[in-house]
């Protein structure tokens, strides 16, 4: 680990990391959201009956096109060459929430991190805006990298919590 910012130079000036000159590595990153709802809205969304049609659907492949275009919407962020971009979505019921699960893999010079995180984000905001007509306090939270592989950084494994 580095004890400085990695995007700013030595007077604080932000600038994007020169990858020039690293090998190209295989790299993987998992990232997960969430939406919880109302329970009307929950299972509109779950059975497919929302008022935009099938939002599970919508929101996985919006997650898709989001992590291909990650570093048009982060500043700093190389663009990168995908190898596999997989973006689930899954009802807890007990909670009326769904978890969004986004894989992200290349071979590259910097990670996936920011894809992956970006598609999760993306699916969850698909997600509120095909059901807002039923639910406009719907929250999206835990936002987090679940995993990462590859990298001068090493492997990374979040440690979720037990029930």
């Amino acid at each position: 680990m580095t004890d400085r910012l990695t995007h700013q130079d030595e007077v604080g000036r932000v600038r994007m990391v020169a990858v020039g000159d690293k090998a190209a590595s295989q790299r993987r990153a998992i990232a997960g959201a969430r939406l919880s709802m109302t329970q009307t809205a929950f299972e509109a969304v779950r059975n497919g009956q929302g008022p935009k049609g099938n939002a599970l659907y919508a929101a996985e492949l919006a997650g898709i096109m989001a992590a291909k275009r990650t570093s048009d919407l982060i500043p700093l962020c190389h663009p990168l060459p995908l190898t596999s971009v997989k973006v689930s979505i899954e009802a807890t019921d007990s909670d009326r929430a769904f978890e969004i699960r986004a894989e992200i893999t290349c071979d590259g010079k910097t990670g996936v991190e920011m894809e992956a995180l970006t598609a999760a984000s993306v699916a969850a905001l698909t997600l509120y805006d095909m059901a807002k007509a039923l639910d406009k306090s719907m929250v999206i939270d835990a936002v987090r990298l679940l995993e990462k592989q590859g990298g001068k950084s090493g492997d990374y494994h979040r440690e979720e919590p037990s029930e």
